[in-house]
């Protein structure tokens, strides 16, 4: 069955191997994926400890319809206290891993410990190996897949990995799987490297027995005419991600040269559809009928000939957008080294970006980027600090601690000019004219966020009664919604719905492109309970799954609090409110957020969630949830 795949408890100093199976009473709770790994962190991390040391705990897993017969369920969960923040650590990647690892008998790995040399995990048919990695040490993404394939003898296995910026505790390296599945955000890499702990392969030909096979095959053909009839994933399947660069970019709600414009114009050369031409073709994950990842090879230039796959619409607004570049080989080369290296492409550019202002501004100067003319625009600068940061040489090696570390350093008021919330830098979007997707951001309980909270579909100008539809199901809502991005009114109980939505989609496994993430038209809770029921024999009811996600969050939240978060943690960098926007159309343009509206959205924001005043659970909420004891230790 779905739900008999086994959790394993893995000391990497001892060696010890321990595995259990995972009780209903706690299936029913956390359901798996995210939410599980939140319970397990919660209760397996001892509060203040180093993210960077032996006592903190990765946490890998596969959402509860991995591998089932419900389209897109492909995702991959990685957690742990994050060496980027200090708070929540996670991140969730699509491929063919997960799948893998519960046909081979598993649904979540606890990792504590430490390794004294190399090593990468064996995953086989219900048999865990802890295995010799030192000759993938030091090797890419891509070449430490391939070495372990030939060491294994199957082109079939499956691997997640770190790169060398995960070696070098580069505090936001990635975790990898294939050529760009990225475990990006928060710094997943760099706690498997602080472990010795180079890669996870998982091979399994272990059925999971379907609980009502015709049926979960009947509903997922509707799942997929809902899916692929929906404009959103037909564009998506075209052009990929890169579409919503287009749109986005031409309305001005994109932050350029750092965060002094929120459009980058003149820049045809790196349009959707002109990076379209170097295309060859599209591909993606388990399951998926919508096909939004790219390939290309890399037409010129010292890196000619290389195949890659990308590039998403993050890595365009990183290396285009941010740093002012228009040349879409910086793009393509951006892409594969961040990936090849697995580094987090959103941070990374952020990074560079901001050292780039500092270099214009005066606060870095040629003696601190060892002679490299740090100017916006400056494509081969951009490439270098990437080679800098994961190998951490010259001011790579600040830039690699992140915002608040680096700043710190830095000095000279540096940290005025990061864009960054919780430590975590943005991606690059701009918000200012946008108050729901600000709050999103400054809200995230991983740091600064569009895939935790995001209401994307709030740039539609959807109708009223529209909005009502989507946003009183499960849980009846008749407050205030608004069909203007530009509103404040309503906009908190649209990122609390979105949060619910995105935390049950990660208990799932299934990706976000397939919920209401961008299609006001694709599935949400309704559709899960019988995707849920169909494929595991779980009996759960929409609002049963809403109140799992709920119960999830919170788990979060308590964890952050744990570790020191406060109210002032959930806020926005001083430029949102004091400098306004100055190009785009005519509705984003001279915006700035309002200080005491936006205080205001956040008090409502915690109200919906049950928290008081401070951002703190009440008691009664913690109650009503079941998790008024944690930590149980249950599991």
């Amino acid at each position: 069955m779905a739900l008999n795949r086994k959790i394993a408890y893995i000391n990497l100093t001892t060696g010890e191997i321990e595995t259990k199976p995972i009780p209903l009473e706690i299936r029913k709770m956390f359901l798996g994926g995210r939410g599980l790994d939140m319970y397990l962190m919660y209760n397996h991390i001892k509060p203040g400890i180093d993210p960077l040391g032996p006592d903190n705990v990765a946490l890998v897993s596969a959402g509860l319809l991995v591998g089932t017969l419900a389209s897109a369920s492909a995702r991959t969960h990685v957690a742990g206290k994050s060496p980027l923040t200090g708070f929540v650590g996670s991140t969730n990647m699509g491929g063919f891993f997960a799948p893998e690892m519960r046909w081979a008998g598993f649904d979540h790995l606890v990792i504590k410990g430490k390794a004294e040399k190399p090593v990468y995990l064996w995953i086989h048919n219900g048999e865990i190996e802890i295995r010799d990695g030192s000759s993938i040490w030091g090797k890419t993404v891509q070449e430490t897949q391939e070495i372990i394939r030939e060491e294994l003898g199957d082109s079939d296995v499956k691997i997640l990995t770190i790169g060398i910026a995960g070696e070098n505790l580069v505090r936001y390296a990635n975790v990898m799987t294939e050529l760009k599945n990225a475990g990006g955000r928060s710094g997943m890499g760099a706690l498997l490297g602080s472990k010795n702990l180079k890669a996870i392969a998982a091979r399994g030909t272990m059925d999971i027995k379907i609980a009502h096979p015709s049926e979960a095959l009947e509903y997922n053909r509707k799942i997929i005419r809902q899916i692929t009839s929906a404009k959103v994933s037909q564009t998506q399947g075209r052009l990929g991600t890169n579409f919503i660069w287009g749109a986005t970019n031409t309305q001005g709600l994109v932050r350029v040269r750092n965060f002094q414009l929120n459009q980058l114009e003149d820049s045809d050369d790196i349009e959707p559809e002109k990076l379209d031409e170097f295309n060859i073709g599209m591909t993606g994950c388990f399951g998926c009928q919508v096909h939004c990842r790219g390939k290309y090879i890399i037409p010129s230039g010292p890196y000619a000939g290389v195949y890659a796959e990308g590039p998403e619409y993050t890595s365009i607004g990183a290396w285009a957008g941010e740093p002012g570049c228009r040349n879409p080989l910086t793009i393509l080369v951006g892409n594969h080294l961040v990936n090849s290296y697995g580094l987090d492409t959103l941070e990374t550019g952020s990074m560079i970006a901001w050292a780039m202002e500092l270099y214009e501004e005066g606060i870095l100067t040629s003696k601190d980027t060892d002679g490299l003319d740090l100017r916006f625009g400056n494509d081969e600068a951009v490439i270098e600090m990437v080679h800098r940061i994961a190998n951490r040489k010259g001011l790579g090696d600040i830039l690699a601690e992140g915002p608040l570390r680096a700043a710190k350093k830095i000095g000279k008021n540096s940290i005025k000019y990061s864009i960054q919330v919780k430590g975590m830098s943005n991606l690059h979007s701009d918000e200012r004219p946008t108050p729901a997707l600000a709050l999103g951001i400054a809200t995230g309980s991983r740091g600064s966020d569009h895939l935790r909270s995001r209401p994307a579909i709030d740039l539609y100008h959807l109708p009223e009664p529209v909005l009502r539809k989507i946003y009183s199901q499960p849980v009846p809502y008749d407050g205030p919604l608004s069909s203007d991005y530009r509103d404040y009114e309503g906009k908190p109980w649209q990122v609390f719905w979105h949060e619910m939505c995105y935390e049950a989609v990660d208990c799932l496994g299934i990706c976000k492109y397939h919920t209401t993430f961008l299609g006001a038209t694709l599935p949400n809770f309704e559709e899960w309970s019988k995707l849920l029921y169909y494929n595991t024999g779980l009996e759960m009811s929409p609002l049963d799954i809403w109140t799992v996600a709920e119960r999830c969050y919170n788990i979060e939240r308590l964890f952050n609090i744990r570790e020191g978060l406060t109210r002032k943690d959930d806020w926005l960098s001083d430029r949102y409110f004091d400098e306004p926007t100055t190009v785009g159309i005519p509705g984003v343009r001279n915006k700035t957020l309002d200080r005491e509206k936006f205080k205001k959205m956040i008090d409502e924001y915690y109200e919906h969630h049950g928290w008081d005043e401070n951002g703190v659970p009440r008691p009664e909420t913690l109650r009503r949830l079941g998790i008024d004891k944690e930590p149980s230790h249950m599991l």
